[in-house]
């Protein structure tokens, strides 16, 4: 069950937000989320017309390559509609509610830091021959134990606030980011490294961080996909905000997944003339991805079943492309699909990696705007574009090109 959200913190972001953009139609629907929220007091439009206008400005920023806009609205509409935290969101858009947390994280550093010494002294007092890798084993011993800590809530117990439990949810967000941070084996190779950042370029090193962020994603999407019990929502968790994976012919995701009564999509992504595409998502453990029949190979129903179900959307978006195309500003004339279903390590009859990608070859070369791939296929092409990017960053850019 959907737990909307809405508030005065909320409007006061969107009011702000307004200003940061000089688009006619992007401050058309935020004046229509204003709308919606009325004025202070009340409920703040909270439910899914609000979720559905947020959404709406986001898509109307990306159509307008306001990227960092169509973000900030996105992150709105989680919030509105119960996925993301208010104080995560005031982190992002609220100065004083982050140097608030930046104060707190600050004290909880150094009170950290302070247990560490006392433990340190701890040791030395009781093992003045402890040597470093002991002091190591001591500070492991303790993570790992903190694993096994409660509060409880039991008799005598300690109940959290719910704003408490937030807040914790937080550091959970920051020790999975601390965890991946690189970490220097040395003394030395610390000061070797604040003397590269010292001097490091910003669009370098913001797109090393952009690759590394590609790398996790790709990765959690390998470890859904190879989970045999994984639902589509949790393959669509993962390749949310992800168009990069599908090649370089799309510049965004698009904020609005329904523009027809009976179409929900899973992942609309926008090419660069502006025109849609759909991604249709399925699980990845389909056993009859691929069948034999009298000899021959052929897509099974599964398979089947999903080109049907692109073949409605892009029927329903070409009927009402007028409509789509006034309200938001998409063109679904002649659309296109993708259906991402099945990988070859599920499948059963004996059929090899081979000849499921022979199959599909075939065809989708009877096809003109929907094409099936597997979760193999689109994992290794996507690893392939990493691939690249990784190499380009490594390359000298002194180096003589070779002729």
């Amino acid at each position: 069950m959907t737990t909307f959200r809405s508030g005065f913190t909320l409007w006061q972001m969107v009011r702000t937000a307004r200003e940061l953009t000089a688009d006619e139609r992007v401050r058309e629907r935020v004046d229509k989320v204003l709308h919606i929220m009325g004025g202070p007091g009340g409920t703040y439009g909270k439910g899914r017309p609000l979720v559905d206008a947020l959404e709406d400005v986001a898509q109307e920023a990306i159509l307008h390559g306001d990227f960092a806009f169509a973000q900030r609205f996105q992150r709105f509409a989680a919030y509105a509609g119960g996925d993301l935290f208010l104080e995560i969101l005031e982190n992002y858009y609220d100065d004083e509610a982050r140097q608030r947390s930046e104060e707190h994280m600050r004290r909880m550093t150094a009170m950290g830091a302070d247990m560490a010494v006392a433990a340190l002294e701890v040791l030395c007092s009781e093992r003045p021959d402890a040597t470093a890798a002991d002091a190591r084993d001591l500070f492991r011993g303790i993570a790992r134990s903190a694993e096994y800590l409660s509060i409880g809530d039991g008799d005598g117990g300690v109940r959290l606030s719910t704003r408490e439990l937030r807040r914790l949810q937080q550091y959970g967000h920051m020790e999975i980011v601390l965890r991946n941070l690189p970490r220097p084996a040395s003394a030395e190779a610390a000061r070797m490294m604040n003397d590269v950042l010292a001097d490091v370029d910003a669009g370098v090193l913001a797109q090393l961080l952009e690759l590394r962020a590609r790398q996790a994603g790709l990765a959690a999407l390998r470890t859904v996909v190879e989970d045999p019990d994984s639902p589509e929502s949790a393959l669509h968790a993962c390749l949310k905000n992800q168009e990069w994976i599908f090649g370089g012919a799309y510049v965004a995701e698009l904020a609005r997944r329904q523009y027809t009564p009976e179409a929900i999509l899973d992942i609309p992504l926008l090419r660069g003339d502006g025109s849609l595409h759909v991604v249709e998502l399925k699980r990845a453990n389909i056993k009859d991805l691929v069948i034999r029949r009298s000899g021959h190979l052929m897509l099974g129903a599964a398979a089947h079943r999903a080109v049907s179900q692109a073949q409605n959307y892009l029927r329903a978006m070409d009927e009402n492309r007028p409509d789509i195309l006034t309200d938001h500003g998409v063109d679904t004339r002649r659309a296109s699909a993708t259906v991402v279903i099945g990988h070859p390590q599920y499948v059963t009859g004996g059929v090899t990696s081979q000849e499921i990608a022979e199959t599909l070859r075939t065809y989708n070369a009877h096809q003109t705007r929907i094409e099936v791939i597997t979760y193999e296929t689109l994992l290794s092409s996507a690893s392939r574009m990493l691939a690249l990017s990784s190499a380009r960053q490594d390359a000298d850019p002194d180096e003589e090109p070779v002729a």
